[in-house]
């Protein structure tokens, strides 16, 4: 078995957490990155699912008010034009990087050419056709197609349109059709399974206990196969995979009874062991999200932060289930400017850079910010960029 080294990062550099790293990955002689590559879910969804997000109802066109599983803002709206802008961390590190990331797909519903688009910044910009390596979707899966809030796996429910929740098995598939390999300059993140721990959480009352949690293993030895088989097998030589949260932690699971929470727990636990454990040996580095995100929640002063327990997206008519991905940040003399409705969703004193949560589970703007500054450190520690970036 291999030894893994830790590195204990200093608060004094806004970090103050653990990050775990796998043998291999990455030395200090390693060039910049000239591309940043994504797999996973809503916390590393960049804006698949924005054209279910426009002012003027779903499928219109722009503007768009949501978009991405964080507190969306506006810069310069317009009425006609604008579409939501908002970093979630992966976007910063680009941004960092100097290097630019888009959505690989974008759409809502089944895959029809109307529905999905491929690569949508190219069709504007065919000097970003390169850029379009952001493939996590809201609501995936690793390997199973039926994510959340797409029950059927097909983006139908009947005739009503779902989520696309592209399983990372499928991501992955479509970034080696798309650019045949990975580039030996390339950083590739993994950062997935929270939804197969949603899904087993529900399923836990039919199923039983033991088999969700089985279930929930295996999907992570699933993705670290993926990682091995598919991603470190096809040239990336650069890979930092992601332990999941504990979303016990998360405003969604606060209010739960002990032995749910204890459950929610155990259920991340169980598949970050095995992942570990799929990846021993292998050329990754680990950065363990699980621990990063408690270092917030011990200390949020640190941080900036002034609440880690509430939602800051409230529940208007036109969300009322308060996700994040329909959230607005933008005070609302910025739409009343352009003659827009005000779309402006979060609760009375809420702060999307002083708030942690957007919704049940999703980070702020602020809470997205936070956890780049993680990542750059741990990016920094590999050895992949320089320390004076």
């Amino acid at each position: 078995m291999s030894t893994r080294r830790r590195w204990h990062l200093s608060a004094l550099a806004t970090i103050a957490a653990l990050v775990v790293a796998g043998c291999g990955g990455g030395n200090t002689d390693s060039p910049l990155a000239t591309r940043v590559v994504a797999f996973g879910d809503s916390l590393t969804d960049i804006g698949a699912y924005t054209p279910a997000t426009s002012v003027n109802g779903p499928g219109t066109g722009a503007p768009y008010f949501g978009g991405k599983f964080t507190t969306n803002s506006h810069t310069g709206y317009t009425v006609a034009s604008n579409t939501s802008t908002a970093n979630v961390w992966v976007e910063w590190i680009a941004a960092r990087l100097g290097v630019a990331i888009t959505p690989a797909m974008v759409g809502f519903g089944p895959d029809t050419p109307s529905t999905r688009v491929r690569c949508v910044a190219a069709l504007t910009n065919p000097a970003l056709a390169g850029s379009c390596t952001g493939y996590a979707q809201g609501g995936s899966r690793v390997s199973n197609p039926a994510g959340i809030n797409n029950p059927n796996g097909t983006g139908l429910v009947g005739s009503t349109p779902t989520p696309m929740t592209l399983p990372m098995t499928t991501q992955v598939a479509d970034h080696l059709t798309r650019f045949t390999n990975f580039g030996s300059d390339d950083i590739v993140f993994v950062f997935g399974g929270n939804n197969d721990v949603f899904v087993q959480l529900a399923a836990a009352g039919t199923i039983g206990p033991v088999a969700a949690t089985t279930n929930v293993q295996t999907a992570a030895t699933e993705l670290a196969n993926l990682v091995k088989d598919q991603i470190l097998a096809n040239g990336a030589r650069r890979v930092a995979v992601m332990t999941l949260p504990d979303a016990a932690n998360a405003p969604q699971f606060l209010g739960a009874p002990a032995d749910t929470r204890a459950f929610v727990s155990s259920l991340s636990a169980a598949f970050n062991a095995s992942l570990l454990a799929g990846l021993d040996g292998a050329n990754v580095r680990i950065i363990d999200a699980r621990a990063l995100n408690a270092a917030v929640l011990a200390s949020p002063a640190t941080y900036g932060l002034t609440n880690v327990t509430t939602p800051a997206c409230g529940t208007p008519a036109w969300n009322a289930s308060g996700t994040s991905l329909l959230c607005n940040a933008a005070p609302a003399a910025v739409f009343a400017a352009s003659g827009a409705p005000n779309l402006n969703s979060l609760v009375a004193g809420a702060s999307a850079s002083t708030w942690l949560f957007a919704d049940g589970v999703h980070p702020t703007t602020g809470g997205h910010r936070i956890f780049a500054d993680q990542v750059w450190a741990a990016l920094k520690e590999f050895g992949w960029v320089p320390d004076n970036l």
